[in-house]
């Protein structure tokens, strides 16, 4: 099998943890110059484009200033910051449970996401992390939902990125999670969900549909109250999207806080942070591939509707 060639180091500093965009020009591109391919593969407002040209911002392989007119040529690759989306800031910390020369395992809040996407940038545990803990090349071993809170693993060194990430596309990590949802007596036995779940793309929601099951989950009742609420562990023995929400639905014990199951609800508005979803990533073991260490490590954080669900429900 062919290697594929590690992209060049970016020739611009990262600005608050985010790394510049870097656009390569393909073969049989659109455009007869540079500024023409970016308009049209960026559908971007040409005045803005313009501006980054004008301001020197959009950068060779040699961190020098790319002129406008440069004549499309298949392969060259630019560099440039985009304009970073307005974005409030997640009021919670981001706490981290152990750092060494090789990985930084951090307990993720809810509200935040794991790696810049979309309109979520700045306010990322990537980001942050790479700010204040002064590491611009560290990286996400994988992510953990926006609303999930808990366990995240990144790691310090690129060049070790791919040993981690195989520990989880081969399922040799143990997690566990855990989650606070109505109470059934019926689920007082562990049971393992087995279901074939699609997402398709452009669709919100996952669903499970007829077919070989390509999604386990394990789910055992950990304690209950006398207010009718749960508390579970969910041990995923495989990683399709939404799984452990779509499993507790189907079992009709929806996760509190959950806007996509049973029914999406309306986007919350920026800012508001009430009645996060009491989906927690509790644990992480696994052998380490690097340095052959048994690594465990275990969330400190406590699900607030499990703690006090009046507060929860009041959004406080």
């Amino acid at each position: 099998m062919r290697r594929r060639r590690p992209a060049p180091p970016p020739p611009l500093p990262q600005r608050d943890g985010v790394d510049p965009v870097r656009v390569r020009l393909p073969a049989g591109g659109p455009g007869a110059t540079v500024r023409e391919h970016l308009v049209l593969r960026l559908a971007a407002d040409p005045a803005q484009i313009d501006a980054l040209f004008t301001a020197g911002g959009i950068v060779g392989a040699d961190g020098r200033p790319v002129p406008p007119d440069t004549p499309y040529a298949p392969g060259l690759c630019v560099w440039f910051h985009r304009e970073m989306p307005a974005e409030t800031p997640v009021p919670f910390p981001l706490r981290v449970v152990h750092q060494d020369e090789h990985l930084v395992v951090v307990d993720k809040p809810h509200f935040l996401a794991t790696t810049p996407r979309g309109g979520h940038v700045r306010q990322t545990a990537l980001a942050r992390l790479r700010h204040e803990l002064g590491l611009p090349r560290l990286t996400a071993a994988h992510r953990l939902d926006r609303l999930t809170a808990g366990l995240v693993l990144f790691t310090v060194r690129p060049e070790e990125r791919g040993a981690y990430q195989t520990l989880f596309r081969d399922r040799r990590v143990h997690k566990e999670y855990e989650a606070v949802a109505p109470y059934d007596p019926a689920l007082g036995p562990p049971r393992t969900v087995r279901s074939r779940i699609v997402k398709e793309r452009g669709t919100l929601t996952a669903k499970e549909v007829e077919g070989e099951p390509n999604a386990v989950t394990r789910v055992e009742l950990l304690a209950h109250r006398a207010d009718g609420l749960g508390r579970y562990r969910l041990v995923p023995g495989t990683g399709q999207t939404h799984q452990l929400r779509v499993h507790m639905n189907a079992l009709r014990v929806p996760i509190l806080g959950d806007p996509l199951y049973p029914e999406v609800t309306a986007p919350a508005p920026a800012g508001d942070f009430r009645r996060p979803l009491q989906l927690l990533a509790r644990e992480l073991a696994f052998t380490d591939p690097v340095t052959g260490a048994e690594r465990r490590f275990t969330s400190g954080r406590v699900l607030g509707a499990w703690a006090s669900y009046e507060e929860w429900a009041a959004g406080q």
